[in-house]
């Protein structure tokens, strides 16, 4: 690849190889500086001594790597909030026992059924001095209304650490948190609130007040609430309102990267402002007063939109693209990428882990890499069937770039991609241009109504397009099991194809052969490690109690008689056999005994009926059953009792007791999380 022939392309590597090393492997501060300071050192030793070409080639190069990469490492670690020393949580009472807690609202959330949500920047606790980033529920009540973004509330409360998931194979929406800087959550009523006089007036605050009144306006000029929420999301990036039915359609038909603002949307904007200025000259005067006109635009939308990774990384990527206009110089695109990664994971490396961020990058690289050679394939000569031909490769090309992070995260494919973004992308182009001139004359209250109803009519008709794209089942592909192993082995074989297809040689055929065989290998590999595993595992479920019983890809379910008939639909099942490659061959209603690996397990539910003889090794409590635990461990003594989340939590705890004077072990799911035996 020509791309990796770019130093730069390979200090980039680096560095973000050193972040993600530094993150997984939490490095200390006092290592991290130890490498810093050799990195260095060997760096100003190789650029001041060496002074023979091939020395200095060698060398030179490998202490500028060993540079990138301390840089990396450093960056990461200053920009990680646990390390700061007056970090919340390094206040250990702050998880313990209620404490007065003033902090500063900073972003809204999307709310829960129960609860408006923000992320807020803590001030201080019990008056000290304390920083960091939360996750404040404040509960709703009939008179609730949002807080303003700046607004700086007190509260007497206890932190919550974000809770690990507590069923296999789920989502570590802890793990998304932490990559946020934010290790903590917050409840608060109401009337627990104190409310500052005092509102932080920063640009997070402005750019919320902007976007309310937008809002604002655009509902009293009865812009209906479904488009508007739509609306919002592609102009200003907010998906907050978003019904979880429009997201389902639009993830299905394939353009749910249409809700999220990123280069697609910032390149019309761009397009559009280029437009408007078109009539300045283009001297030197001329041009450069266009560069500060489309960067400070291109910036304003950037904070409008709230900063988000995809809106910073396409924002950052055009500015270069219209600096290399403005100095008459050919842009090349694959600098522009690495500079805007670069720069970007300097001022946030948490960016890396994004998916968004991630999927954005890959999509644009495969756009830039691998369309031109799609495109040559055909040239028609007629202006529509170029259109449609132009749309359908880059459509192709980043579908075939992204397919395999994809199935990585979702595990679903979207079939009618091709026809979504070949109907959809021209309504795109409208959409944009006019909902920005919409959303500038919303935010000085002037909206004429033709202007919105168009805009509204738009929005409306694209969804139902979507609507009726995303309802032919039959070409959404689900439930797509796909691991690490899966993921790297499918990019080697895309990537060396894509390599042969460029330049035919017979050396790249070896390579692609290679890649097969490779994939070949993950797949006999994977395939033989879930066959040889066996598992039993009690689930944390608060509803129906859920029992799996694995032994290679066949899965056995156990649970209450009334659950038989939907347990199919349970999302954390589903999500348990797709994350081990297997499939739902019983279901079966749960029996008092059971055996499994030599281990005999009573299951009691609500009844509480066993045999006084069992003499079990493991004791699973569901359903609340009405026993005295003291009394039943006169008769059995189980090696470790176990309960799921249907028992009553006060049960839960005189349990706990029990097993603390027998000194058996007690695992409550709602506590540990799920129970596994293997």
């Amino acid at each position: 690849m020509k791309v990796l022939q770019f130093p730069l392309a390979r200090i980039t590597l680096v560095f973000v190889s050193a972040i993600l090393i530094s993150n997984y492997l939490k490095l200390q501060p006092a290592l991290a500086k130890i490498i810093l300071v050799i990195s260095i050192s060997s760096f100003s030793i190789a650029y001041f001594l060496l002074r023979k070409k091939f020395t200095k080639t060698i060398y030179f190069g490998i202490t500028t790597y060993l540079l990138a990469f301390a840089i990396g490492i450093i960056t990461q670690i200053t920009h990680t909030d646990s390390y700061q020393k007056n970090n919340y949580i390094h206040y250990k009472d702050a998880f313990e026992k209620p404490n007065i807690i003033r902090f500063t609202l900073r972003e809204k959330l999307k709310n829960s059924a129960f609860s408006e949500r923000y992320i807020a920047l803590i001030n201080s606790i019990n008056n000290s001095n304390y920083t960091g980033r939360i996750i404040v529920n404040i509960h709703k009540d009939s008179s609730n209304h949002p807080f303003e973004i700046g607004t700086q509330l007190q509260v007497n409360s206890t932190l919550y650490k974000n809770n690990s998931p507590k069923n296999p194979n789920q989502f570590d929406y802890s793990k998304y948190l932490e990559n946020k800087q934010i290790y903590a959550q917050l409840y608060a009523d109401v009337d627990e609130i104190k409310v500052s006089n005092y509102i932080q007036k920063d640009i997070w605050y402005y750019s919320s007040l902007l976007r309310t009144k937008i809002k604002t306006n655009l509902e009293k000029s009865n812009f209906n609430k479904t488009e508007l929420n739509v609306a919002i999301a592609l102009i200003l990036g907010q998906q907050q309102d978003i019904s979880p039915e429009i997201v389902q359609d639009y993830q299905y038909a394939g353009a749910i990267h249409i809700l999220s603002v990123s280069g697609l949307h910032i390149g019309f904007i761009l397009i559009f402002i280029t437009f408007i200025l078109k009539p300045i000259p283009n001297t030197r005067k001329g041009s450069f007063i266009k560069l500060i006109v489309i960067l400070v635009s291109l910036s304003l939308f950037g904070i409008l939109a709230g900063l988000a990774p995809s809106v910073v990384r396409s924002v950052t990527m055009f500015s270069f693209v219209a600096i290399g206009n403005h100095l008459r110089r050919s842009v090349n695109i694959y600098h522009t990428l690495l500079v805007s990664i670069l720069l970007i994971l300097l001022v946030q490396p948490s960016f890396v882990f994004d998916v968004g961020f991630q999927l954005s990058y890959i999509a644009l690289f495969f756009i830039v890499w691998f369309q031109p050679l799609l495109a040559s394939l055909w040239e028609p000569k007629n202006k529509i069937k170029k259109y449609v031909w132009d749309i359908l490769t880059v459509s192709f090309a980043a579908q075939i770039g992204t397919l395999p992070l994809s199935l990585f995260y979702f595990h679903q494919f979207p079939g009618l991609f091709f026809v979504t973004n070949i109907i959809i992308l021209p309504f795109m182009g409208f959409i944009m241009v006019l909902g920005v001139l919409v959303m500038g004359l919303a935010a000085i209250n002037c909206i004429p109504s033709f202007l919105s109803k168009t805009l509204e009519w738009s929005i409306y008709f694209m969804n139902t397009i979507i609507n009726k794209i995303a309802s032919i089942e039959q070409f959404i592909i689900k439930d797509i099991p796909f691991n690490t192993q899966l993921l790297l082995s499918s990019y080697l074989i895309i990537i060396s194809t894509i390599i042969w297809f460029k330049k035919p040689h017979f050396n790249r055929l070896i390579f692609i052969l290679f890649s097969v065989i490779l994939l070949q290998i993950s797949f006999i590999q994977n395939n033989w490690e879930v066959n040889n595993q066996q598992e039993w595992i009690v689930f944390n479920s608060k509803k129906n109690t859920l029992i799996t019983e694995r032994i290679g890809k066949e899965v056995t379910l156990y649970t209450n008689n009334k659950s038989l008939n939907t347990v199919s639909k349970n999302s954390l099942l589903n999500t348990y056999l797709v994350g081990n490659f297997s499939s739902l061959k019983h279901k079966k209603t749960i029996r008092n005994l059971t055996f499994f690996k030599g281990n005999k397990i009573l299951i009691l539910d609500s009844l509480g009926i066993y045999s006084k003889n069992s003499n079990p090794d493991i004791l699973i409590l569901t359903q609340s059953p009405k026993i005295n635990l003291d009394r039943l461990f006169e008769t059995i003594k189980p090696k470790i009792v176990v309960a799921d989340a249907s028992n009553y939590k006060t049960i839960q705890k005189l349990w706990k007791a029990s097993c603390l004077k027998q000194k058996i072990p007690f695992h409550a799911t709602s506590e540990k999380g799920f129970y596994i035996l293997n």
